[in-house]
């Protein structure tokens, strides 16, 4: 049996090749190339660096795998990068990091993983994959702290019969011991936070450089309309932001709505960012599609407690109510539904104005 290994240059990939190795397969590291500098180099800072891969060598190295850099800098810059700034200069927070997963990562390493022969393929992402009498199911991983079934969410049975997650079924803790054991160099390695063409660490940074036009000061304005100050750009802000507000009223207040167009963002009380559901496009199922009227936990931002909600529709737009309301979710996140610890599918958030009315 062979597998191939997406390594990031981080603990958690250096492991899970090396724990294939130790259930007998043949391992063949690689390394997705997807952000290069003015120089066509790997980026120097943020994730999936030129230190980064240089660290996914060694270890390969150390563990005696063949390894590789395959080139996808074209297709991640028209899938992702692209439509990451068109969608903040159109008031929307988009996650990066969701859309490669679901546009270029995995299409392009399963890909890989047919035309290099190999039978799995490895990441180290902390999730499970259960067969089910062959439905294949994600599944929360079993450290809590570290779950990352939320980015996976778009994974359908295709994907996961072929997709092997051994590091989901350890903590991170573990992780790390098993590294030191091993004397890989990535045992200490601190997680990367940071967007891999955000070079700042500060997304305004690489929209201004992009897109000068997001410096287009506008009004902030309260619940009512009224002008209470100005702002820098309306891409510099996302729904349900508190702090950077640059308005001063006594109050904690919150980003309401954004309205590019305008140029306005409006601001108000925690008790004006609730609202009753959200409408969701794009939507892919894991391993079975709920029905209008089902009860299903939501997650509805990559750090947020999942909240019981209800399916009022389906087809094109799927709307959700929630039992209780909810902060207002930031249109272009992702709204991922679970049963109990088990993914069972997710989309992307837009904006409807319905739903913002009703709330205020």
């Amino acid at each position: 049996m062979r597998a191939l290994v997406a390594m990031s240059g981080g603990v958690d990939s250096s492991v899970a090749a090396a724990l294939m190795l130790d259930e007998g397969y043949d391992v063949v590291g690689v390394t997705l190339k997807q952000w290069e500098g003015p120089d066509g180099s790997m980026p120097v800072s943020g994730c999936c660096t030129l230190s980064d891969a240089e660290d996914a060598r060694r270890v390969a190295a150390q563990l005696d795998i063949p390894y590789y850099v395959l080139d996808y800098v074209d297709e991640f810059t028209e899938a992702v990068v692209e439509p990451f700034a068109a969608d903040y200069l159109n008031g929307l927070t988009p996650n990066p990091c969701i859309e490669c997963n679901r546009k270029v990562r995995f299409k392009a390493l399963l890909e890989r993983t047919s035309e290099l022969g190999c039978d799995v393929l490895v990441t180290g992402h902390h999730a499970r994959i259960v067969n089910d009498d062959g439905v294949f199911r994600l599944r929360m991983a079993v450290d809590d702290t570290k779950d990352q079934s939320y980015v996976l969410h778009m994974l359908d049975q295709a994907a996961l019969s072929k997709i092997r997650l051994p590091v989901g079924e350890m903590t991170k803790v573990e992780v790390r011991k098993r590294a030191a054991e091993l004397g890989l160099r990535t045992a200490s390695k601190p997680d990367s936070q940071d967007i891999c063409f955000v070079q700042s660490g500060d997304y305004r940074d690489f929209l201004a450089l992009q897109h000068p036009e997001v410096a287009s000061p506008g009004e902030v304005l309260d619940i009512d309309g009224l002008v209470i100050g100005e702002h820098p750009g309306t891409a510099g802000f996302t729904i349900g932001q508190r702090k950077g507000l640059g308005v001063a009223v006594g109050s904690a207040q919150y980003v309401i709505d954004i309205e590019p167009a305008a140029q306005t963002i409006t601001i108000g009380s925690y008790e004006d960012l609730l609202t009753d559901g959200c409408v969701v496009k794009d939507m892919r199922f894991t391993h079975t599609s709920p029905r209008a009227g089902d009860t299903v936990s939501v997650k509805v931002r990559y750090r947020s407690q999942p909240a019981p909600a209800v399916v009022v529709s389906v087809g094109e737009r799927w709307e959700f109510r929630f039992a209780e309301r909810q902060p207002r979710p930031a249109p272009g996140q992702s709204l991922v539904m679970y049963d109990g610890e088990y993914v069972l599918g997710g989309g992307v958030i837009i904006d409807d104005r319905s739903l913002v009315t009703s709330a205020r």
